[in-house]
């Protein structure tokens, strides 16, 4: 995202050196945070005429936000640049991310990771991830995961989470770096710890296997119910499944039935079988065979073909213990289902 630093109150102090100019940016910043945002920019913009690359920025942020005078990339972009050629690094960054998203200029990914480059290179830590994102996806750049790991590492020592979960990644699959389980356990942990959805379910992945860390049914679920709680589809799987065989957690099939339907909600193919098994046996839900017939009917289509017969020939047996009107209602949910994502994101792995 945008440097999105409230900017012209975060950089008071490096106008305190300079007594011309630092009674009207204190002025400047204390109407910002009082919300008179055209005094701030009132305040502001001869600072930025005279060169401050300080006041530059915070103009060019006033102008892509449309505080204190109507939005318009095309000055923010302006601003941001005379800023950003005198080495201001929040502008660096953000001039970045203008050209990264097309906006006050034509898109442009080369020259958005050229600016990047820039403001990564004096310690930017979010240009470091964005960098290193572009390495990652060959956006701009040539596709380099040896470049991606570096520029994601510098971001993660920083403490940037979403690159720390992305060189866990790398250290996941062994891509722009020797494949290292523990590596990887080592980053999502940092990462799920800042509370980052996806590297909360590998962490967990990774304890329910053993691998890079010692196998912990207990922890995997902890970490699962963290993702799970955040809407992750395959965190909420695996959360059902540990109930529903008492690994890790006490054995509870209501609780899994319940973790089972929110992947099912979302799409999980597997949670809706197994939540279709549980509505034929009554096991955490009372038994319904219309509710059965509907999730199998469902998952069936998906499955490969040798999983498909078996789920299908399962379908059938409970449709001859229905009557034709359960079996069309059954038939009418499934139809108008549609999955009911809770949280878009990157799929972890």
């Amino acid at each position: 995202m945008r440097r999105t630093a409230a900017a012209v109150i975060l950089i008071i102090s490096l106008f305190m050196a300079n007594p011309a100019t630092a009674e009207p940016f204190e002025d400047a910043a204390k109407a910002y945070i009082d919300g008179d945002y055209e005094t701030a920019y009132r305040l502001i913009k001869p600072l930025a005429e005279q060169g401050s690359p300080d006041a530059q920025f915070n103009l060019g942020f006033l102008y892509d936000n449309g505080r204190g005078v109507p939005q318009d990339y095309d000055e923010a972009m302006r601003w941001y640049r005379k800023a950003a050629d005198q080495g201001d690094t929040s502008a660096q960054y953000n001039l970045g991310y203008m050209y990264n998203n097309g906006r006050g200029v034509p898109q442009d990914y080369a020259e958005a990771a050229k600016w990047y480059r820039k403001a990564a290179e004096q310690g930017d830590r979010s240009a470091q991830y964005n960098l290193g994102r572009m390495h990652d996806n060959g956006r701009g750049v040539p596709q380099d995961y040896a470049e991606a790991a570096k520029w994601y590492r510098k971001a993660a020592e920083q403490g940037d989470m979403s690159a720390q979960y992305n060189l866990g990644r790398m250290y996941d699959n062994g891509r722009g770096v020797p494949q290292d389980y523990a590596e990887a356990a080592k980053w999502y942990g940092k990462a799920a710890e800042q509370g980052d959805m996806s590297a909360q379910y590998n962490l967990g992945r990774m304890h329910d296997n053993g691998r890079g860390v010692p196998q912990d049914y207990a922890e995997a679920a902890k970490w699962y119910r963290k993702a799970a709680e955040q809407g992750d589809m395959s965190s909420q799987y695996n959360l059902g499944r540990m109930y529903d065989s008492g690994r890790g957690v006490p054995q509870d099939y209501a609780e899994a039935a319940k973790w089972y339907g929110k992947a099912a909600e979302q799409g999980d193919i597997s949670a809706q079988y197994n939540l279709g098994h549980m509505y034929i046996v009554g096991r955490g839900v009372q038994q319904d065979y219309v509710f059965a017939y509907m999730w199998l009917n469902l998952a069936a289509p998906r499955l490969p073909a040798s999983e498909r017969r078996m789920v299908e020939k399962k379908r059938d047996l409970i449709a001859s213990m229905m009557t034709p009107a359960q079996i069309a209602e059954a038939q009418k949910l499934a139809r108008e289902w549609m999955p009911k994502k809770e949280k878009e994101g990157e799929k972890k792995k």
